[in-house]
């Protein structure tokens, strides 16, 4: 269905020849614009036949489903609110100061919990739900994604065998979700794909653990609603960053080696003795990652409708 453009676009006007045998006169008109990016339409849908008419006139509002929030990763560490510092982190931050360095009490555009579940379950809509809250690698390479859960999940391999977990599309989690926090060593290569964590628990319950038996391999995206524990080790470098960010908790970073990316959230950094948090050298790093970055949705709404007989 074609809208006008703005209020100085003529109406769009076309019919429907046979509704419940009636013939349908569709008007559809412009009636406001904020800042060319938010329209609201007047429906005016006229059937007619066997003597009679009823008209319906319905008010449309367009608005951002979703909005671009490329900026957030601008910088090494981002906090809307203080962030909380081991000693001398000036050491261990790349870079501490000028561009790029840590911004405290951001305040510039931050993604809701809906924008990001309504865009990251839009991925995996057609996925049919796994039925267990365990995923055990038993010592087998495995590919996952795209990939959905409804409830809590526990990831771990059970075998000495060091095995790799490739995601192959996003991966979404609706509950506390748990990742290499016990049995034995795997790698887990986000492949430039998502986990989001739907979760909003926070401390001392988390929303996303992921622990010291995995090693995890960017580039990709790691995002929980509620408190985020990070503490893989590491087999990431400057060309292959990750994006760690808690929606509405704390980002608790204690990566077992060096960390490139940008990290998001209620910050709390406490890095291993020799261990560092950098921000990639290399321009636009995130733009190929899977976040609402460079994209925004328009979805409508009937604001108000009302019925005419004629």
């Amino acid at each position: 269905m074609a809208t006008p453009c703005n209020q100085a676009s003529p109406p769009r006007v076309y019919s429907i020849t046979d509704v419940n045998g009636k013939s349908v006169d569709v008007t559809i008109t412009s009636e406001i614009s904020v800042n060319n990016i938010t329209f609201t339409y007047l429906v005016l849908s006229t059937a007619t036949g066997d003597g009679s008419g009823t008209q319906i006139e319905a008010y449309i509002g367009a608005f951002n489903k979703y909005g671009d929030y490329g900026d957030l990763l601008g910088q090494v560490i981002t906090s809307q609110n203080e962030i909380d510092f081991s000693p001398h982190w000036e050491d261990y931050v790349e870079p501490s100061e000028g561009e790029h360095a840590p911004v405290e009490y951001y305040s510039d555009p931050w993604p809701t919990a809906e924008e990001l579940i309504d865009f990251y379950l839009d991925e995996v809509e057609d996925v049919e739900p796994y039925g267990s809250d365990t995923i055990d690698l038993n010592g087998v390479d495995q590919d996952l994604g795209p990939f959905y859960r409804n409830g809590e999940l526990e990831i771990y391999n059970s075998s000495s065998t060091n095995v790799t977990l490739t995601l192959t599309g996003t991966v979404y989690i609706t509950g506390d979700t748990v990742i290499g926090s016990t049995n034995k060593g795997f790698t887990l290569d986000l492949n430039n794909q998502t986990i989001f964590v739907a979760s909003n628990s926070s401390n001392p319950q988390k929303a996303l653990w992921i622990g010291g038996k995995c090693t995890i391999r960017g580039p990709g995206v790691v995002i929980a609603v509620g408190d985020i524990y990070f503490e893989p080790n590491m087999d990431a470098g400057v060309s292959d960053p990750i994006f760690v960010f808690s929606v509405s908790g704390i980002t608790n970073v204690q990566p077992g080696g060096d960390f490139y990316g940008a990290i998001a959230g209620s910050v709390e950094v406490d890095l291993q003795p020799g261990t560092s948090v950098n921000y990639p050298t290399e321009g636009g790093w995130y733009d190929d990652l899977n976040f609402l970055i460079g994209i925004k949705k328009l979805d409508y709404r009937i604001d108000s409708w009302e019925v005419i007989q004629q």
